[in-house]
């Protein structure tokens, strides 16, 4: 993983929020979403990372920022297991990188939209080991959660923020809603809310983050 984009707050920092972005885009993306929510987060820092480059199969081979190559899209994605795998401990190493600075691992949040979203599922609910703040996953879906899988008690204690978009037409909302459900059977304490937008961030919806980050930090 490349240099990640870090945005230090006006005060000293005792909270993290490390966001993905999506497929084909990069670090920049989320970048105008952080300032303003650090606006009302003076003490949180944001780590926005960059996914690498590399040829992308439903892209015909063109390479593109991913955090893991997408095989085929149906009947579900196809997806590159050692690859997320590696994106996940490029997430890990960012987690503790804050621990070891002083944060507090229960203030830590992990977020992403689309693809980034599927990495901080699968990281803070299938890999991640310790203690988290909670997972945001905007306009994403879950490839990682299968039937035969039972959280610890411990990632029954996280929550989840699923927001998506009801016109979305790269993941569509029933995907997301299946991550969310899944979420909900195994205990966790998870929010679903949709929106009138398609592959997209809205107004309404950073406003819904603020309020759950609120909550948590």
């Amino acid at each position: 993983m490349t240099q990640s984009l870090i945005l230090e707050p006006t005060h000293p920092a005792d909270a993290c929020v490390i966001w993905l972005h999506g497929l084909g885009a990069d670090r920049y993306d989320f970048e105008p979403v952080a300032q303003m929510l650090q606006r009302s987060f003076t003490s949180t820092r944001f780590i926005l990372p960059q996914a690498p480059t590399r040829p992308v199969t439903v892209f015909n081979g063109m390479p593109a920022p991913s955090w893991y190559d997408i095989l085929a899209m149906s009947p579900a994605r196809a997806i590159d297991d050692a690859q997320l795998e590696a994106s996940a401990d490029s997430v890990i190493a960012l987690i503790q990188g804050q621990i070891d600075q002083g944060i507090d691992a229960r203030r830590i949040i992990l977020a992403g939209f689309s693809q980034g979203g599927a990495v901080v599922l699968h990281t803070g609910y299938l890999r991640w080991n310790g203690e988290l703040g909670g997972v945001m996953a905007l306009s994403t879906y879950a490839p990682t959660f299968a039937a035969n899988l039972d959280f610890s008690p411990a990632k029954r204690q996280l929550p989840a923020l699923c927001l998506h978009g009801t016109a979305d037409d790269v993941v569509s909302p029933p995907l997301g809603r299946a991550a969310y459900d899944f979420l909900v059977a195994q205990g966790v304490p998870a929010l679903w809310r949709t929106y009138p937008m398609s592959h997209e961030v809205s107004n309404q919806e950073i406003a819904d983050i603020a309020q759950w980050l609120d909550e948590r930090l």
